[in-house]
């Protein structure tokens, strides 16, 4: 079915959508007049203590270091872990802005690192003619609706809060940024470089993903570190899967349950980033390395990097999750993902999995869907989870621990 029949429809009357268009028309003329600098004008101002970036440090680290003509992958590595390193210490502060009506606004940085960039496209405006600005106009588009139809969200925030995306980001003249984030307050894509084992970071689940962090901060904030972090990321990856399931009305024994589909170029042999369903099997190329991820606790990573393995550890939470969804059966974003969403809303900002997978048997009973409550206990416990009321993490490295680790990955050499 086709995505715009989906989601197409009329979000105000027809006075006050013009009466939008005429203000977005407005502010492009004075954003090309240089009269509005918007959000993070500064080029150091790439985000705040929740940006999340969508490439993990391993994945970077090792396409990296097989791709050395592509300078810009050292330096995207260096810079997300830098980005990472931020989160932990708590640098920055987040801003919100809205209109009410999660109106989205596209930016152009035009290959250089300056935040928002031009402004390029605006909430019923039509298309610009170029690919990345019309597509991450199409996809925040869906991701707001799917929110609103679901969940009766308002945008982000639920308080209608802007959707806004930069594209053709670069680290400066000679350097790609070859990743895509959420900087606490936008959504903000690279471009990969032509040397670069990555084809494009403008995709339906991975702005979704992103855009969901900005959810899950916003109602959670689940703290970025350990099986809290390992959550967060899981919860972006569960809503970018059902985003696109729903844009294709896919059953969940019919989706791929995959997320970055499409992100590797044609020679890789890699079927997306992430394997929802079966951790650990997105991606063996000699150009990337293997995909890590565990789908089991038994094979738990304990690291102190990657925020204390925060990428490495969502496979396990994702295989109960998808698991647990298609055992049910129909539509995943219906009873699962309305399941998880309850869950999330109630599990503090530190959960342990053990003690969200507790939070999810509850949000099933809340809901109505007790009859679900035995099927959600085998899901967990086919990836060795045991659902406990107020269970804490005892397998990641203290804090204290990583940040010596992220300081020397911080500043490693950029070929």
């Amino acid at each position: 079915m086709d995505t715009h029949a989906i989601f197409e429809k009329e979000r105000n009357a027809d006075a006050a959508k013009q009466q939008s268009i005429n203000a977005n028309e407005k502010l492009l003329e004075e954003t090309a007049a240089g009269s509005v600098t918007g959000i993070g004008a500064s080029s150091q101002d790439w985000g705040d203590s929740t940006a999340r970036s969508f490439l993990p440090p391993y994945v970077l680290e090792e396409a990296a270091k097989r791709n050395p003509d592509d300078t810009g992958l050292w330096s995207t590595y260096q810079r997300t872990v830098e980005m990472m390193d931020e989160q932990v210490k708590g640098k920055f502060a987040p801003r919100a802005f809205g209109d009410g009506r999660g109106s989205r606004e596209i930016y152009d940085a035009e290959g250089s690192n300056s935040l928002p960039g031009r402004l390029a496209r605006v909430e019923g405006g039509s298309r610009s003619g170029d690919a990345e600005v019309d597509r991450a106009y199409e996809y925040s588009g869906i991701v707001r609706d799917f929110y609103k139809k679901v969940f009766d969200r308002n945008s982000i925030d639920d308080r209608g809060m802007k959707m806004v995306s930069t594209v053709n980001f670069r680290q400066d003249e000679s350097k790609a940024f070859e990743n895509a984030f959420w900087n606490g307050t936008q959504m903000v894509y690279g471009r990969p470089d032509a040397a670069s084992p990555f084809k494009t970071f403008i995709l339906l689940d991975v702005s979704a993903h992103e855009i969901a962090h900005g959810v899950t901060q916003k109602m959670a904030d689940f703290k970025y570190y350990g099986q809290s972090g390992a959550l967060n990321e899981s919860m972006s990856d569960v809503f970018g899967s059902l985003v696109k399931q729903y844009a294709k009305q896919q059953t969940a024994d019919k989706a791929d349950w995959m997320i970055g589909t499409g992100i590797w170029k044609d020679d890789v042999n890699g079927r997306a980033l992430r394997d929802m369903l079966n951790p650990g099997t997105a991606f063996d190329d000699p150009r990337i390395g293997k995909d890590p991820q565990p789908g089991h606790m038994d094979k738990y990573v304990k690291t102190s990097g990657d925020s204390g393995g925060v990428h490495y550890n969502s496979g396990i939470p994702n295989r109960a999750f998808a698991l647990f969804a298609k055992a049910v059966g129909g539509y995943a974003w219906e009873a699962p993902g309305k399941i998880w969403y309850e869950a999330m809303q109630n599990s503090g900002s530190r959960p342990s999995f053990a003690s969200f997978a507790h939070e999810t048997i509850e949000a099933a009973k809340a809901l109505g869907q007790q009859d679900k409550v035995d099927t959600l206990r085998r899901a967990w416990a086919a990836v060795g989870v045991t659902p406990e009321r107020g269970a804490i993490d005892t397998l990641t490295p203290s804090r204290r621990m990583m940040e010596p680790e992220l300081h020397d990955h911080a500043h490693a050499r950029v070929a």
